[in-house]
């Protein structure tokens, strides 16, 4: 659903479900308010308040001083968690950040309102670092999908190798499908990545897409932040890689890269056109022995086809390079192209504007996600759910004709 079509259908109501599934409005008090800095007022209307917001314009030490002085809501132990886990972020610790990103995954509603405290907190110690580099961010996120085989955990592993040995510290966020047994991650990509998981400058963390369309998890965008904030200046993000819908990794980084193998038969085809389209790198990946004469074919083939699509930016042109992770073949080549990328794109501008979009089209997909678990848990709808599904089951009753009856079900207690 489409954010006017949303707005249109949930109307008022959407503003009162929403903060039953979001921060308690305490929490957002010692979240948005320091009273020794100065603030542009604004209104943040709940059913029976109104909440002061607060615009935050200090250090990111001052942040963090604040926010310790206003969590009369936080028991003890859940302020020294938060300050572990903000203190051993900041300061490079890989255990604070795997913990970290456990806590923004869990689906427990209080520790839901401490993960969002402590992004808080990253984000506004973010903001200064960010505001201290003129504006540009300091870290570079980068989405990689590709079907099954393409050899994506490959090509990680050795362009992350290349990094770590460069200087840089490389995130791997590796999204994997989930076990419908057990929710958990099946592939196991840390496993397959064992030496770059060694690397003390590298962090590398699976986590399963629980069934989330378009391969990404719904915290994914959130450890990104977790990451950029422990000081990891590379991001990758490794997709499931078995559909259109996956390009929504597009809407989370900054740079979408496709990787496919030279296979036979009619490439093109087999590759949906809609993930293509979001590419700003094509890589031929496998180029080495027999595999160069097709990796050259596929590469002219995809170039040819990319001239065809309409330009996603002023700045750059997408381009279809080769690599071979097996001999290191290609791989510095495919490196400097995506700095090529990324300078032209921050020069421009574009880079930040991307970034501002993102935030909003990922505001709206939690908004649909926690209205649709809102409506999938009230009363009314409960009720009045099972007789619906066997009458429509049975074909007495149209499912639209159903959802309109679910919905007015809602709308009238709600």
């Amino acid at each position: 659903m489409c954010k006017s079509s949303m707005e249109h259908t949930l109307g008022a109501p959407l503003r009162y479900a929403m903060p039953m599934r979001h921060l308690s409005y305490s929490l957002l008090r010692h979240i948005t308010s320091n009273a020794s800095s100065p603030i542009r007022t604004c209104l943040i209307r709940g059913p029976n308040s109104a909440i002061p917001c607060s615009h935050i314009h200090h250090q990111w030490r001052s942040a963090s001083t604040a926010l310790n002085h206003h969590i009369p809501d936080l028991s003890g132990p859940e302020q020294r968690l938060l300050n572990k886990l903000y203190d051993g972020l900041i300061g490079g610790q890989r255990a604070a950040l795997a913990e970290s990103i456990t806590l923004v995954e869990t689906q427990h509603p209080r520790k839901k309102e401490l993960a969002q405290v402590l992004l808080q907190r990253v984000l506004s110690y973010r903001r200064e670092q960010e505001n201290r580099n003129d504006g540009k961010p300091l870290a570079f996120r980068v989405g990689l999908s590709g079907p099954p085989g393409a050899g994506k955990s490959s090509f990680i592993e050795v362009v992350g190798k290349m990094l770590t040995g460069r200087g840089h510290k490389v995130s791997v966020l590796a999204v994997d499908p989930s076990s419908c047994t057990t929710g958990g991650s099946l592939m196991g990509d840390k496993t397959r990545m064992t030496e770059l998981s060694r690397d003390m400058n590298a962090f590398i963390r699976p986590s399963p897409t629980s069934g989330t369309l378009g391969g990404v998890t719904r915290t994914t965008n959130e450890a990104i932040v977790l990451c950029e904030g422990a000081g990891y200046d590379i991001i990758l993000v490794e997709t499931v890689g078995v559909g259109q819908s996956e390009f929504a990794v597009a809407d989370m980084v900054d740079m979408f890269v496709l990787l496919i193998p030279p296979a036979g038969g009619d490439e093109l085809q087999g590759i949906k056109r809609g993930i293509i389209e979001r590419a700003d790198l094509v890589v031929v990946t496998k180029s080495d022995g027999d595999l160069v004469v097709p990796a050259r074919r596929i590469q002219t083939e995809y170039t040819s086809a990319l001239k065809l699509l309409r330009r996603q930016s002023k700045s750059w042109n997408p381009k279809v390079v080769r690599a071979s992770s097996h001999v290191g073949e290609g791989i510095p080549e495919v490196w400097a192209t995506m700095e090529s990328y990324r300078d032209a794109m921050s020069a421009s501008g574009e880079l930040q504007g991307r970034r501002r979009a993102q935030q909003k089209v990922w505001m709206w997909s939690l908004i649909q996600e926690n209205v649709l678990t809102h409506f999938q848990h009230h009363p009314s709808v409960g009720e009045a759910l099972p007789q619906l599904e066997r009458r429509v089951a049975g074909g007495d009753i149209s499912p639209g004709l159903a959802s309109d009856l679910l919905l007015k079900a809602f709308l009238s207690s709600s």
